[in-house]
């Protein structure tokens, strides 16, 4: 009987043993978290002066752990489009500056509206620059030629007629002033713009569901982006737009993205609180300090 109960009280410990391992085992979302603390320093090299490493670490984090299907996403195409972001000094999320969708297991990168604005603004010579969705309700007249003329009356301020409400989306324009004096207006009707959307492959999800006035006013700049006075690099960043990139460098050089090895179900890391991807050698920070190991939460 005391030979039994020995052997009982020992499967006991090794199963509450494997089970403490499992349980130690890090959630997508802290992998996600190390990979950011890790990436930090390489991120930050990538971005401009006006933004905080800090700030968008927190709002990128915040922007995936609040949305499980980019939990589910590779590793490599998240921290792209975090890099991404950072390259354009654009913040993901709620003000609209950019996006990370999940597309299958892939994050995809996209410029929001407000994003592609801050973007010409930065060119310098551009004096002013916005866009504006239009309703069926409202009033537009839109002349083209040696005197452009536009008028835009939404429908809530109309008064020689007081419709009820604004009826559907029509079309979307955009009107940017020059530093020299000149100007540009665009003007797209919905079912160009909505030719644009279903050759997105993002067009049935993320902000073309969530934010459709938004992505209206972004597609119509989108498309007068090549006649604006920006810089080449402005320009060409426009490129990065639902693109998916697997490397985190801030240039073009190659960068091999390894996974950190998973524990098998009743294995334990050998460092018991940490994991150590492989590869780490190209990833520490220039001056060595403290992030030699990725630390779960």
């Amino acid at each position: 009987m005391a030979g039994q109960r020995s052997n009982n009280q020992l499967e006991r410990k090794l199963q509450d043993k494997a089970a403490g391992a499992k349980n130690d085992a890090p959630t997508p979302s802290q992998t996600i978290a190390a990979y950011m603390d890790k990436m930090k320093y390489q991120i930050a090299e990538a971005m401009p002066k006006h933004m905080s490493i800090d700030r968008l670490s927190r709002i990128a984090l915040t922007t995936i752990r609040t949305n499980p299907k980019l939990l589910e996403c590779s590793m490599p195409s998240l921290m792209g489009a975090v890099m991404q972001a950072a390259q354009l000094g654009l913040e993901p999320g709620l003000i609209g500056h950019c996006y990370i969708i999940p597309y299958g297991t892939e994050a995809t990168f996209i410029i929001g509206y407000k994003g592609m604005i801050d973007l010409a603004r930065r060119s310098g010579n551009i004096k002013s620059i916005a866009a504006h969705e239009v309703y069926e309700n409202d009033f537009i007249e839109l002349t083209y030629g040696l005197e452009e003329k536009l008028q835009h009356v939404p429908w809530f301020l109309r008064k020689d007629e007081q419709p009820k409400e604004s009826g559907k989306i029509i079309g979307a324009y955009m009107v940017a002033k020059f530093n020299d004096g000149g100007h540009f207006i665009h003007y797209m009707p919905i079912s160009e713009i909505e030719e644009h959307r279903k050759r997105s492959k993002a067009s049935s999800k993320g902000p073309w569901v969530t934010d459709y006035t938004e992505m209206c006013k972004k597609t119509v700049v989108r498309s007068g982006w090549k006649w604006l006075p920006i810089s080449v690099e402005i320009a060409s960043a426009v490129t990065q737009d639902e693109t998916v990139r697997k490397d985190i460098t801030p240039n073009d050089e190659p960068f091999v993205f390894d996974m950190p090895t998973e524990p098998k179900d009743g294995e334990t890391h050998q460092t018991g609180d940490t994991v150590q991807p492989n590869n780490t050698d190209s990833q520490q920070p220039a001056d060595g300090s403290g992030q030699d190991e990725l630390e779960f939460e």
